[in-house]
């Protein structure tokens, strides 16, 4: 069943029209960075499921400081800063932060597993009864790109 989650900011409204493809609590570097959150709750969705009413009002730039030719692109809002979303440059997917991203985080759909965790980070595995992974769960396939 499909529902529509909204997000955003009060210049840059987001609007999913279909449940994530992918909802993890990643554990990668690159979102401890971004986020300062030690593990973060990431929904993927496909790129044309998630509008933006204002795509002009949005400032980008590489998620991933170390590779700034990656295909991830952390759009912030360019009044006020409010991260809006992660969009992929080959229009596969839209990644949304329920907590940072401005969703209704009681209404959003709890992640189903832990991706990209690492046992040399020094801290322990999660045993919140949901699976664990050292990236995405295996049978995720990225969908094709526009």
């Amino acid at each position: 069943m499909s529902h529509t989650y909204l997000g955003g900011c009060e210049h840059v409204h987001v609007e999913a029209v279909a449940d994530p493809i992918d909802n993890h609590v990643c554990h990668c570097n690159v979102c401890k960075s971004v986020t300062g959150q030690q593990a973060t709750h990431v929904a993927f969705f496909r790129h044309a499921d998630v509008r933006v009413d204002h795509p002009e009002r949005l400032k980008r730039q590489p998620f991933n400081k170390d590779n700034p030719d990656g295909p991830l692109e952390l759009c912030t809002c360019a009044e006020c800063g409010a991260p809006i979303m992660l969009d992929d440059r080959q229009k596969r997917i839209r990644a949304e932060v329920p907590n940072l991203m401005g969703f209704d985080v009681a209404g959003f759909p709890q992640a189903t597993y832990h991706a990209f965790w690492d046992e040399t980070k020094g801290y322990p595995r999660p045993d919140d009864g949901r699976p664990v992974h050292s990236g995405l769960r295996p049978d995720f396939t990225w969908p094709s790109g526009a």
